[in-house]
C-alpha cells in the first residue's frame, strides 16, 4: 500500500494546525513573569480539533489516538476559552461552532487497533511558552508498525518552520512550513561525520524527562564531548534524522523509574529517523511498541541513534 492519501491528508491538517499554533504563540507576552497556560490550552485544543477532523472525515473508521480530551473545555471556566479556539479554527475552517469543536477534539479519544493514527497537538508545551522548539505530531501506526510521519517544526531551522515528513519504504524529507506550496521536498538523511561539529547528542531541555547525568556520560563513553543540543519536543528526533545531531537519549529519570512513554510523543519521530537511517530503540535495545497500549509499558527509555553508533550507545549503557 502507497499511503499516498494518507501522507497528503496528514501533511495538510499539520500545516494547519502550525499556522493556528503560531498565530496564539504570537499572542504570548516575550516575558512572562508567571507561566500562563491558557495559550497552551487554545493551541493544543484548537490544534487537535483541526487535525481529527481532517482525518476523520477522509478516513472515518481510522481511531484516533491523541493528548486532549474535550471534557476540560466542558467545564464553566472554560467557557472563556472555548468561544476563543472557535475563534482561531474558524481562519481555518469556517464551517465550525462550539459543538463542532468539542465533537472533533472528541474524535481523538480512540483506542489503540490494528490501524489508527496518534496526535500530540503540541509537543513540547514549555517550548511553546518560551517561544522555543515544539512540535505538531502526527502519525498512522498500521499492525504494530509506523507507516506515516508528521512533524511540523513551526521553530525549527528556517524562518517559519520546517516540516519533516515519511512514509515507510519511502524515505524521509522536509520541507518549509512557510513555502510549502512553493518548494520542494528535500530528501534527508543521518550523518556518520564523526569529525563534524555535528557529532553531537541531543536531549530534553527538562532535566525531568530523562536523566542527564547518565546520558552525558553515555555519549562521552562513545566519543562525544560536545555539549548537548537541548531542545523541547519531537524536534530532537528530527535533528537527529537530518543530520544536525548522531544521538537523542532520553533515560529514566532516577525519580521517576516506573515512568512509561506516550506513544503520541515517539510515533512521528520514530518513523522519520528510521527512514532517514538511523535507528530507534529502547535502552535495552528492543523495538518501540506502538501495537498494545497508549503508554509503551514494555519499553524502558528511548535510545536514536544515526545508526552506525547504535550498537556502541547499547553497549556503551550495559557496561
Amino acid at each position: 500500500m502507497s499511503y499516498e492519501k494518507e501522507q497528503f491528508v496528514a501533511i495538510q491538517a499539520c500545516l494547519r494546525a502550525a499556522k493556528l499554533c503560531e498565530r496564539v504563540r504570537s499572542t504570548i507576552p516575550k516575558a512572562i513573569e508567571k507561566i500562563d497556560q491558557s495559550p497552551v490550552t487554545l493551541a493544543d485544543f484548537g490544534s487537535q480539533a483541526l487535525i481529527c477532523q481532517s482525518i476523520h472525515s477522509e478516513f472515518p473508521d481510522d481511531p484516533i489516538v491523541a493528548e486532549e480530551n474535550p471534557k476540560e473545555l466542558l467545564k464553566p471556566e472554560r467557557a472563556e476559552n472555548l468561544k476563543q479556539i472557535v475563534n482561531y479554527v474558524k481562519e481555518e475552517n469556517s464551517d465550525v461552532d462550539e459543538k463542532k469543536i468539542i465533537e472533533w477534539i472528541g474524535y481523538g479519544n480512540g483506542d489503540v487497533s490494528n490501524r489508527f493514527w496518534t496526535l500530540d497537538p503540541i509537543d513540547g508545551t514549555k517550548g511553546f511558552i518560551r517561544q522555543d522548539q515544539y512540535a505538531v505530531a502526527l502519525a498512522l501506526i498500521v499492525d504494530g508498525d509506523i507507516k506515516v510521519g508528521v512533524l511540523a517544526c513551526p521553530a525549527y531551522g528556517e524562518e517559519g518552520g520546517v516540516l519533516f515528513y515519511a512514509v515507510r519504504g519511502k524515505g524521509s524529507y522536509t520541507q518549509s512550513i512557510r513555502s510549502f506550496d512553493t518548494t520542494i521536498p528535500t530528501r534527508i538523511y543521518t550523518t556518520t561525520n564523526i569529525d563534524s561539529e555535528k557529532f553531537r547528542f541531543t536531549e530534553s531541555v527538562e532535566g525531568g524527562h530523562g536523566d542527564q547525568s547518565k546520558q552525558k556520560e553515555i555519549a562521552h563513553r562513545i566519543g562525544i564531548h560536545t555539549e548537548p543540543l537541548r531542545m523541547d519536543s519531537q524536534v530532537k528526533y528530527g535533528a537527529v534524522a537530518n543530520g544536525d545531531a548522531v544521538l537523542y537519549l532520553r533515560l529514566p529519570n532516577p525519580q521517576r523509574p516506573d515512568y512509561r512513554e506516550n506513544i503520541w510523543d515517539h510515533a512521528a519521530g520514530t518513523i522519520i529517523v528510521e527512514e532517514a537511517g538511523g535507528k530507534v530503540s529502547d535502552m535495552d535495545g528492543k523495538a518501540l511498541n506502538f501495537r498494545d497500549n497508549e503508554k509503551m509499558l514494555h519499553n524502558r527509555g528511548v535510545i536514536v541513534s544515526n545508526g552506525v553508533i547504535h550498537q556502541q550507545v547499547l553497549e556503551a549503557f550495559n557496561n
